[in-house]
């Protein structure tokens, strides 16, 4: 079951627990969240067992919030993971459970993931693109500024598959912000873009007042 699978990752992590690396990860995160110390490449070696075979499975949202739910932070790099592994299978309706993530334990290594969930769901579900398309702006304007953060990035790394227009829709949004973490997305998801499409890029920075943070990270390249 999800609770028996969650409970056996749990342990896995606990009896290889760390706690030099512990408070190291603890302070990098700003203690925001307690760790066991398990550095990604230990973390992934003890997940291994735990993710076999899960492509073919139905995807376990049960086992995804347990992990959500419980304090320590690996527990939510597992979910996760697990959900990089099954991301074909994620489809449009699955997108309010990954907003009801980006807004659970927010911080930025976890949405960041998240991120890239919503943007495989845009490609792959051709039949629902527009629906996604609609309701990422919806998020684009929300209270959580994870969930801006979320639809401002979904595209990072979608090179010719971004559409610009929605990109400029998404980030015109949130124009004027006071939030780092909303500047430094919009310069990012700038940046990313510039790669495919500088001239995009240019034009679009040249006629907006973007931050000073988003105009540096977002011209790095061009």
């Amino acid at each position: 079951t999800p609770f028996e699978k969650y409970q056996a990752v749990k342990k896995a992590y606990a009896d290889a627990a760390n706690e030099e690396n512990a408070q190291a990860m603890g302070k990098y995160m700003r203690n925001l969240f307690p760790f066991y110390g398990l550095k990604t490449p230990t973390r992934r070696e003890l997940s291994k067992p735990f993710l076999k075979g899960v492509t073919k499975e139905e995807i376990a949202w049960d086992l995804v919030d347990l992990c959500f739910e419980d304090d320590y932070r690996e527990m939510q790099y597992f979910a996760l993971d697990y959900l990089k592994r099954v991301e074909k299978q994620l489809t449009f309706s699955d997108l309010p459970k990954i907003k009801q993530l980006a807004e659970t334990k927010s911080w930025w290594d976890s949405v960041d993931s998240l991120v890239k969930l919503v943007g495989q769901v845009f490609i792959r579900d051709e039949e629902n693109k527009e629906k996604t398309a609609a309701l990422i702006l919806t998020w684009a304007r929300d209270p959580d500024f994870w969930v801006r953060r979320t639809a401002i990035e979904f595209q990072l790394g979608l090179k010719e598959a971004t559409d610009p227009e929605l990109l400029g829709k998404i980030i015109d949004l949130n124009l004027g912000s006071q939030e780092f973490f909303i500047n430094k997305a919009i310069g990012w998801a700038l940046r990313d873009y510039s790669k495919t499409k500088p001239a995009w890029v240019r034009s679009y920075m040249a006629s907006r007042e973007l931050s000073p943070l988003s105009r540096r990270e977002g011209s790095k390249y061009i």
